[in-house]
């Protein structure tokens, strides 16, 4: 079994007045019972704004700290959710559902060693 990162793509600012929140919210409770009695299920959760962002860089022999997102963007990293399936195309029909129930993109990434850990 291989882990693949599901990252939930957001716009930037708060969400506009004709989403339906409550009906999003309770999809993807749904979905998430789904893919916990999938076996699937490794971690999930959500972000605050990249704004809370602290950025830690090595230089000169230090750590120095940034507030602030590391890159600016129209578009940030809300959430994620982490399964385990055979391959991508498994890690695929998860992302699609989660699409389907949040109606943001899914960014599909594969961890590097098999395990994912």
């Amino acid at each position: 079994m291989k882990h693949y990162l599901l990252n939930i793509i957001q716009p930037d600012g708060p969400p506009p007045a004709t989403v339906a929140l409550d009906t999003i919210m309770r999809d993807v409770g749904v979905l998430m019972q789904e893919l916990k009695a999938s076996g699937a299920w490794v971690f999930n959760g959500g972000l605050h704004p990249p704004s809370t962002a602290t950025v830690v860089r090595w230089k000169d022999g230090q750590a120095l700290t940034t507030d602030g997102p590391y890159a600016e963007g129209k578009e940030h990293v809300g959430g994620f959710v982490v399964v385990r399936t055979e391959d991508l195309d498994g890690a695929l029909e998860w992302a699609r559902r989660f699409a389907r129930a949040i109606t943001l993109p899914i960014e599909v990434r594969p961890f590097q060693h098999a395990g994912g850990a």
